[in-house]
């Protein structure tokens, strides 16, 4: 069995692993080991409520097998985006040319440098091991954060993005950074990405054109890759889209990635979530659903059965109850899978 738990810095090699196992890049999960662990310190804070401004806070799962204490996946929030900075994407526009005279009406896309989704909450850092995809335990993984947003809805933004990675070609360079980016910095995609991933992106976006950029003037293996996701993003995006995600008019300032978005309270976890009042048992029979305790710097998501109670309580199988560290008479929240 796995569940979903706050990380911690013993997670840190295990976490490690999966970066580098992982065929999609996770810029938002440092390579660095001491940035790693900074993040990590922040997550740890942030999950037990010490940290100063709540805006800043940062959110770090992990997918732990309960017998092994393997680490097979890692997933993340931050609760508002740009954490006292702009949070740049590119938005895209359409742009009418016409001449009655001629008889001429063309629609050209634009770029243009924006901020506006700066203060949303955004999903980060997923990554699984390989073989678990497919699973449900890849959707335990993604869902686990809606289950904690729904606890904590105060904490969060009424608006959720997430950056989806963009095509890469061949040899791992991305056409949209080569078409765009790397005319004003003199550096390949793999090291702008080390950057961002050690630092953040706002120092690259801040020293980009503040001129609108015609999407004509790229290259067209940059227009084929702009607002195109990663195949192996594919599940992802799919297990989004069910949770009320849409493709949005803004893409990624380096890759040209998907900006997915949802306002938070429609997001199907979150929504279609319940709290209850359990009662332990030996169950026989019930159905599957994805459970949470009720906590938060001990919170706890995992797969297990439920069977219909009386009134506002439930009845929760003893060994699901253990591994999610509740007892008799506590609270849990519940979604169907």
């Amino acid at each position: 069995m796995y569940i979903v738990r706050p990380a911690n810095i013993m997670d840190l090699p295990g976490i490690e692993r999966l970066h580098t196992s992982y065929e999609v890049r996770v810029t938002t999960l440092p390579s660095d080991r001491d940035k790693l662990s900074e993040l990590l310190h922040t997550s740890t804070q942030s999950f037990q409520g010490d940290i100063e401004n709540t805006q800043d806070a940062t959110l770090i799962f992990v997918l732990e097998h309960i017998e092994t204490g393997e680490i097979a996946g890692v997933s993340g929030i931050d609760a508002y985006a740009g954490s006292g900075y702009p949070f740049f994407n590119y938005r895209i526009e359409e742009l009418v040319h016409a001449s009655h005279h001629l008889g001429i009406h063309t629609a050209t896309s634009i770029l243009y440098l924006s901020h506006e989704l700066t203060g949303s909450t955004v999903l980060r850092s997923f990554a699984i091991r390989p073989d678990l995809r497919g699973t449900p335990y890849f959707a335990l993984l993604s869902r686990a954060r809606f289950m904690y947003m729904a606890q904590n809805p105060d904490d969060f933004s009424d608006r959720t993005v997430t950056e989806i990675q963009g095509l890469l070609d061949d040899k791992g360079d991305s056409p949209f950074w080569n078409s765009i980016g790397r005319n004003f910095f003199d550096i390949d995609f793999a090291t702008a990405d080390y950057y961002v991933g050690v630092k953040s992106k706002t120092f690259i976006a801040e020293l980009m054109p503040q001129h609108p950029i015609y999407v004509t003037l790229l290259s067209e293996e940059a227009q084929q890759a702009m607002n195109k996701a990663h195949p192996a993003t594919e599940a992802t995006c799919q297990l989004l889209f069910k949770e009320g995600f849409e493709r949005s008019r803004y893409v990624d300032i380096f890759d040209g990635g998907p900006v997915l978005t949802s306002t938070s309270k429609n997001i199907h976890t979150i929504g279609s979530s319940k709290l209850k009042e359990i009662t332990t048992s030996k169950l026989v029979g019930g159905l599957k659903y994805l459970i949470s305790n009720n906590q938060n710097g001990d919170f706890r998501c995992g797969i297990g059965k439920l069977v219909d109670g009386i009134g506002d309580h439930i009845r929760l199988d003893d060994s699901v109850a253990t591994q999610l560290q509740v007892s008799n008479g506590d609270l849990i929240r519940y979604s169907p899978l």
